[in-house]
């Protein structure tokens, strides 16, 4: 896309993504990524928390129902999209000027924990009614190499891995 500013935002969510449907059918997911810098100061011998960006990302239709579906609040997250700048009245008739990020792909950040992938089926039917909040399921063919069990999305730092047998080298 010609002309689209691309950025990647590594942080964490502050809430759980929303999602919510339009009168037309639309889904969109609203979520918040919060990404500090940290830098280290050589004369204290100690790091420094920078200026916390807070990043406002939107993400549409099916995407953005697996964002609500797979993401928590505090996730470690990394986000990549185009900013997107749009104007608006608020209610008391004021003129607002917000930048936000339509999130192109996003993923958990593996640095402080480890993931399970789950392949979702491509002709999965879009819910006609809000996102539920269990985690979604794909039903795959044994010949899918993704074919393994649903496991839990995210496991915290220090926990064990799976020992690998059958799963991709990932």
């Amino acid at each position: 896309m010609a002309g689209d500013t691309i950025i990647t935002v590594v942080g964490n969510t502050t809430a759980a993504p929303e999602g919510r449907f339009f009168p037309t059918g639309a889904f969109v997911a609203n979520f918040t990524v919060a990404s500090t810098p940290r830098t280290f100061n050589k004369q204290r011998g100690e790091w420094e928390d920078g200026e916390t960006l807070y990043m406002r990302c939107n993400a549409w239709g099916k995407f953005g129902e697996q964002i609500v579906d797979s993401i928590e609040s505090g996730a470690r997250v990394v986000v990549q999209g185009r900013l997107k700048q749009r104007t608006f009245q608020n209610k008391e008739g004021e003129k607002r000027t917000v930048v936000e990020l339509e999130v192109d792909e996003l993923g958990p950040s593996l640095r402080y924990a480890t993931a399970k992938v789950t392949k979702v089926k491509k002709n999965n039917q879009r819910k006609q009614a809000p996102a539920e909040t269990t985690a979604p399921t794909a039903e795959v063919g044994d010949d899918d190499p993704w074919g393994a069990a649903p496991e839990p999305q995210l496991v915290g730092a220090g926990a064990s891995s799976a020992s690998g047998e059958g799963n991709p080298p990932f």
